[in-house]
């Protein structure tokens, strides 16, 4: 016997509202409504904007707490780099003259450099190394003596308390640049090679990076996005030419510098001029505050010979630095990227407070490859000539 089926009750029907407006509507519907909006097109670049600044500066922040924490570290790194590109742009022309493979041009430019310099120390190892015991015991010498003449009065007592240690006699100036070099790398390095493996560590490095640049750039990209790879290679690339560019021009600079420099201090007869030159050469690798540190020592030897010999050398140096103010760094400039001197050292005094003598060295080479690259990467800023900072324009003048 088949069984009726029992006949289903209809749902109630809302009951009508008896002011006459209607079904209240139910109340998770409009929450639901209120958390999910409709934002406009501002909204939405609002928010890109937002996201693209937030991640700006953890990157930012990322960067500042590594070089903080593991800035030694990075500092070799980075030297490495700087000489893998070096050698990659001497090996360059034996590429192009002679049809050499890559790797064996750069192992030719390895084993030429290395010959010039067992050379170099092979003929005059002991004339450097007594050019050098003398000139640091003169300028010992002679700072001593500054010493003891500025500490006759109260002026120079006030002097003394703010000088560098390096030049007081305190403290020697490469026994600060080693401890700055070693600086805090754990291990073998800092405890038992200390500077000297650093250096290995930098040559070695720098050797097998040369050799093989594209596996170690492949290698860093797969730590990057997929989608900002091919940005990321093309900064890279132009950071590397700019590296060379700037390096090239920088050691002519040297070169010059050294050159005019010994030239000019025989003619005046100051003392250990050779040395004296190699040192201002030296110097000038870190733009601007190089040129002082390079003639500190000429001018403390030229107290030796009299007043009249240290403003000789005073003079000298000046011309020296106008020369290469005017003449050499625009050609360097034009090569490898204009660099602000405001910027060049603001960029030293921050990568030296946080790196030492290692970071005032490499402050300039860093920032000239990342000027470089933000100047590649960002449009630059046109402003119309009458609106400048310089000739502010009336409506800017009355808004201020």
């Amino acid at each position: 016997m088949a069984s009726t089926p029992t006949p289903t009750e209809p749902p109630p029907m809302p009951q009508p509202d008896p002011l006459g407006k209607g079904p209240p509507e139910p109340p998770k519907r409009r929450a639901l409504l209120r958390l999910t909006p409709n934002p406009g097109p501002d909204a939405a670049a609002a928010l890109h904007q937002l996201a693209t600044m937030v991640r700006f500066a953890l990157i930012v922040t990322i960067a500042v707490l590594a070089i903080w924490l593991v800035g030694d570290v990075m500092a070799i790194i980075f030297a490495s780099a700087l000489l893998a590109i070096i050698l990659h742009g001497l090996a360059r022309p034996l590429q192009r003259r002679f049809g050499l493979p890559h790797s064996l041009a750069v192992g030719t430019v390895m084993l030429i450099i290395i010959g010039l310099l067992t050379l170099l120390i092979w003929s005059n190892g002991p004339a450097i190394a007594e050019q050098y015991l003398t000139l640091k015991h003169a300028l010992t010498a002679q700072a001593g003596g500054l010493r003891a003449k500025l500490g006759n009065n109260v002026l120079g007592r006030m002097l003394l308390e703010h000088f560098p240690h390096g030049l007081t006699g305190e403290r020697s100036m490469l026994g600060s640049m080693g401890v700055g070099l070693a600086g805090s790398v754990t291990g073998l390095l800092s405890s038992a090679l200390g500077v000297l493996g650093v250096i290995v560590v930098i040559v070695v490095a720098g050797f097998y990076f040369a050799l093989s640049p594209s596996l170690y750039v492949d290698g860093f990209l797969r730590m990057v996005p997929i989608s900002h790879r091919d940005r990321v290679r093309r900064a890279l690339i132009v950071a590397g030419t700019t590296l060379w560019a700037w390096t090239a021009g920088q050691a002519l600079d040297m070169l010059v510098v050294g050159v005019l420099s010994a030239v000019g201090l025989a003619i005046l007869g100051v003392p250990l001029a050779l040395a004296l030159g190699v040192v201002a050469g030296l110097c000038n690798f870190i733009p601007y505050i190089g040129a002082i540190l390079g003639a500190v020592p000429a001018l403390l030897l030229a107290l030796s010979v009299g007043t009249r010999t240290t403003w000789a050398v005073l003079i000298l140096y000046s011309v020296i630095q106008f020369l290469e103010g005017n003449v050499l760094a625009p050609l360097i400039q034009k090569r490898a990227v204009r660099m602000p001197p405001g910027v060049a050292i603001l960029a030293q005094t921050v990568f030296s407070s946080i790196l030492g003598v290692p970071g005032l060295i490499l402050a300039s080479p860093l920032t000239a490859a990342l000027l470089k690259v933000m100047d590649t990467n960002l449009p630059p800023y046109h402003p119309a000539p009458e609106e400048t900072l310089e000739n502010p324009a009336p409506a800017m003048t009355d808004k201020a």
